[in-house]
Formats: C-alpha cells, sequence, structure tokens
C-alpha cells in the first residue's frame, strides 16, 4: 500500500482541525491537508494542525493566486510560524486560470520558503508547469485513468527540463456510509457547475462522482482506494464526512487508514 494524507475543509472548527490532525499522525497518515477559502483560511488551520503534531507533513491545497500574492501568502507563512519542513505549500491559478501566474508564483515563493511548493493542476498544462518547475503535483476530482495521463505529462515535462520528476498527489474524496454519500453527491454536483471542472470531467468522459470512493464499510473503501496507491506517490483522503461533528470525521479516516507497518 502506497502513502497516504488525510484532508479536510479548513472551514471546520478548530477543536475538530486539531483531533483530526492529531489522529491523522497517530494512525500513520504521512500528511494532513486543509483546503483554502474565503471562509475558510488553510493556513491558519495548519498552525492549528502544527500546535498538536510533531512530524505529519502539513498540506494546503491549495492557495489560489488570483485572491493571494506570492508576497502575502510568504508574510502569513511567517506570521503564523508554520514549520517550513512540514509544509507542503499547494497553489493554484484560481480563477484566473493562468499558467503564467503560477510559474510566476512558485518562482517568488521558492526564493523566500524553504518549504515544499506543490502546483495543482487539471488539464495537461497545468502537468507539464509541475513537471518543469515543481516540487510535486495535487491532482483533483479525476479517475485512476486519467491520473496515470497526466502523470504521464508532469513526467515528460520534468525530463524535457532535465529535472527529477515531482511527486505526484491526489486528491480523491472518501464518503462513508448513506449519509456520506448523499453528501458526496451534493459536493459533486456543485463541482459539475464550475466550468473549469465541467470542461474536466468532460475531457475525462465521467461524472465527477466517478472519481471518488464510497462505501458502506471500511472494507469497501479500502477497495476503493487500492487502485490509487499504485499510481501515485501519495493518495490523499479527501474526506467527506456525513456530518462535520469529530465522531464523523474520524469515522472517514479510521476506514480509510494506511497498513500499520511491519516492524523486525
Amino acid at each position: 500500500m502506497g502513502a497516504r494524507g488525510f484532508g479536510i475543509a479548513a472551514v471546520l472548527p478548530r477543536t475538530v482541525i486539531e483531533a483530526a490532525a492529531a489522529a491523522a499522525e497517530q494512525r500513520g497518515y504521512r500528511t494532513f491537508w486543509v483546503n483554502d477559502t474565503p471562509e475558510g483560511d488553510g493556513l491558519v488551520a495548519l498552525a492549528y494542525a502544527a500546535g498538536v503534531t510533531q512530524h505529519i507533513g502539513l498540506g494546503v491545497g491549495v492557495l489560489p493566486l488570483s485572491r493571494r500574492t506570492p508576497q502575502q501568502i510568504i508574510e502569513h507563512v511567517r506570521t503564523l510560524g508554520l514549520p517550513l519542513e512540514r509544509l507542503r505549500l499547494g497553489i493554484g491559478s484560481g480563477s484566473a486560470r493562468s499558467v503564467e501566474l503560477v510559474r510566476k508564483g512558485l518562482t517568488e515563493l521558492r526564493t523566500a520558503l524553504p518549504a515544499e511548493l506543490v502546483v495543482a493542476a487539471l488539464g495537461p498544462r497545468m502537468c507539464r508547469l509541475a513537471g518543469e518547475a515543481a516540487d510535486a503535483v495535487l491532482l483533483n476530482w479525476l479517475t485512476p485513468a486519467h491520473a496515470r495521463q497526466s502523470m504521464q505529462w508532469v513526467h515528460e515535462a520534468a525530463a524535457a527540463a532535465g529535472r527529477p520528476a515531482p511527486l505526484g498527489y491526489a486528491y480523491v474524496r472518501v464518503a462513508l456510509g448513506p449519509e456520506g454519500q448523499a453528501r458526496l453527491a451534493r459536493e459533486a454536483a456543485t463541482y459539475e457547475a464550475i466550468p473549469s471542472y465541467a470542461a474536466h470531467f468532460a475531457r475525462m468522459g465521467v461524472r465527477a462522482i466517478e472519481t471518488a470512493v464510497a462505501g458502506e464499510t471500511a472494507e469497501a473503501v479500502q477497495r476503493g482506494l487500492a487502485e490509487w496507491d499504485e499510481i501515485l506517490d501519495e493518495v490523499v483522503v479527501r474526506a467527506i464526512p456525513a456530518t462535520n461533528e469529530i465522531d464523523a470525521v474520524l469515522a472517514v479516516l479510521e476506514a480509510a487508514a494506511p497498513a500499520p507497518k511491519l516492524t523486525a
């Protein structure tokens, strides 16, 4: 089984974020991720997580450069005192949908923050930029087959640039039980209404919900994630819990947890 990360919405209460981060570290997840929206500051959420953990990687997926400038990101990271050696700083173009904006952002951030720089990519152009200049790529709302194709674009661009291939991550939405699956269906419909994602789903020829993993039991969730483990350096379990209560979040975390490492 490959490495796994665990991700939740940054808009969740601080107590939920802290409990989930601590549990993810204890259960053997390699990274803990939060998103970033106008309603939920991803970097602040990571600061909460950093305060209750020791070694787990801390990822934000992702900061849209159409809403935050590189300098604003740099200042915010420094003000919060985020541990740079654990930080996976995800960036994307946001509403600008500009590869050059992200390219410029990577350059500015790299000069100031010794953290892992992660580019969010849906299509071939952003995947190729990740291959050329990023430390890792974060894929989202896609099938295993398209993840393989996306990583091929990344690897080809890295080879052409004469550099090692970036790490490959993907958000895979995971829902457990009927309430979680109903919530997943609503979130999928929301993304299908966003033009850039609608084009993404059309390119793959699938509905949004077909890219997710859903099941009634932990065994069903693990079966759904197994194929992903073979494709990427890390699968980020983007939890879609039945509710925003900590028990519901931890139920998904437990169901999708990586297998314990064997010790001699």
